[in-house]
């Protein structure tokens, strides 16, 4: 049995995990994490949009770099603060379907699978669509 604030938050509970997920990932290309991160400069995260891209040309590498840097920062803050809920969510859904599309067409299937990519994009359509709860429907 679920109720409208259960339904609430569980929205919210996305929301912020997405959002958190985005805002992690754009601190690690600046070293934030210090020790913890896995890019700790933009320019290795530069090199990882080379490898994932391996399909573009070279020289529009840093403009993906950079765009998917700054819609990182958007979304994570969109979906935290709940900005435009469903607009932002569903920008993170194409965004993350993108990323995972290029994982799988440079490395293979097995890459955006293992690091929830779809899953992730999923989650996000979940949010875009979602609804609300409707009066009077509490089952």
């Amino acid at each position: 049995m679920y109720s409208a604030t259960s339904e609430r938050l569980a929205i919210l509970y996305a929301r912020i995990a997405l959002g958190v997920a985005f805002l992690s990932a754009v601190a690690d290309r600046f070293g934030l994490w210090g020790k913890y991160g896995g890019w700790k400069n933009f320019a290795t995260f530069t090199d990882y949009t080379a490898q994932v891209n391996s399909f573009m040309p070279a020289f529009i590498i840093p403009f993906l770099a950079w765009a998917a840097t700054a819609a990182e920062l958007a979304l994570g803050i969109g979906l935290i603060v709940g900005f435009w809920p469903r607009w932002v969510a569903f920008g993170a859904a194409v965004l993350l379907f993108l990323f995972g599309s290029a994982m799988a067409i440079s490395f293979g299937i097995k890459s955006p699978l293992d690091y929830s990519v779809f899953s992730a994009s999923a989650a996000s359509v979940l949010l875009a669509v979602y609804q609300g709860p409707k009066s009077g429907a509490n089952s």
